[in-house]
């Protein structure tokens, strides 16, 4: 696949940060998404993070693994250090960079297919290891890349293109995450960017394992009559299913509504998703409530949206390790090659 490289010429009008960059300097190649795809819209809003945070590129660790939102890391940050993993394995790879070099700020794209099947293990294992990393969840219910086959977070009775019923019940990834003790959880939508940008600056600066799940609408394979995932939870007028050999122009989806309130947000195909954005008296510390508030509003159709758990108190892996500070590019052989003597005395430890 060829990438359009984006013009380099910036108009003087832009705005920069303390670093002298401004965001188009956090920017990567021109997409090659389809036109409308959430997806889009969650890159610009790690744009937005990333420079608002006034990071350099350079520090900044981007990981993916396979599908459309894997092809996501390649239009932010063309500056930062990037690697994209065979399907699933996303989660180990990131770990080894992160064992190597604790300096990097990691970020991991995947989609509700690359984590929730086939890198299901590893995903635990990265949040039970408690990784220094923001894990970005992009949810549209689909498998894009292989033509719209439901993904494990795709909701019972919802219909493909084709017509077929899903008839397994879904993984809730927040649910999930909150199970398996993440530190960092939080949920959003990718039309509310004054909602999601500042998660994602709370997720980037979280030392820990920061589980950032947004839905993510799908233009192509899940804008059609009897899909429940991401364009609508409910419907109210029938629509003709959007033809896969024409995928017209969209706008943007954006929603802008108080907190403790529902917002019913009206997607592409006329379709609705309520969103209700949570209270500022909930406590995001409190990990069964976290569980218990998300489940009480599924069952009445609405996604909770916002920062759901945060626990600032559990080590990360290098604490748990005793792993050093620097990178270890920057160690001295001697200490990395301490020799035969010293790994004899390591090696009593397990006989």
């Amino acid at each position: 696949m060829s990438y359009i490289a984006k013009p380099k010429v910036h108009t003087p009008a832009l705005t920069k940060n303390a670093l002298g960059l401004t965001r188009r300097d956090y920017e990567g190649t021109l997409t090659t998404l389809c036109a409308g795809c959430g997806h889009d819209s969650i890159t610009a809003a790690i744009v937005q993070a990333f420079w608002e945070l006034e990071i350099e590129p350079y520090k900044v660790a981007k990981m993916s693994g396979i599908g459309c939102s894997s092809k996501t890391t390649a239009y932010f940050l063309r500056e930062a250090h990037g690697f994209n993993s065979v399907h699933g394995r996303m989660p180990s790879v990131a770990t080894g960079a992160a064992a190597a070099n604790g300096e990097l700020i990691m970020i991991g794209i995947s989609g509700d297919g690359d984590s929730l099947s086939i890198g299901l293990g590893q995903f635990c294992h990265a949040v039970r290891r408690n990784l220094n990393l923001m894990y970005v969840l992009e949810n549209n219910g689909v498998y894009g890349l292989t033509k719209g086959q439901f993904s494990a977070s795709a909701d019972p009775g919802s219909k493909s293109k084709r017509g077929v019923e899903n008839t397994m019940p879904p993984i809730d990834g927040a649910l999930m995450a909150l199970t398996l003790g993440a530190t960092f959880v939080a949920r959003s939508f990718s039309g509310d960017k004054a909602q999601l940008v500042p998660i994602l600056m709370a997720g980037i600066r979280h030392r820990g394992f920061a589980f950032v799940d947004v839905i993510s609408p799908c233009v192509t394979f899940n804008d059609h009559e009897g899909s429940t995932k991401s364009y609508a939870y409910t419907r109210k007028n029938q629509l003709p299913v959007v033809a896969a050999d024409y995928i017209a122009e969209r706008e943007e989806i954006t929603a802008e509504y108080e907190p403790g309130s529902v917002h019913h947000v009206r997607l592409h195909d006329g379709g609705m998703v309520a969103l209700r954005k949570i209270d500022p008296s909930y406590d995001h510390t409190d990990r069964d409530r976290a569980y218990a508030y998300i489940r009480e509003h599924q069952t009445r159709g609405e996604v909770v949206t916002g920062l759901l758990y945060v626990n600032e108190d559990q080590e990360d892996m290098h604490a748990k390790l005793g792993t050093i500070p620097q990178s270890l590019t920057r160690v001295p052989f001697r200490d990395l090659c301490p020799g035969s003597q010293e790994l004899d005395r390591l090696q009593e430890r397990f006989r």
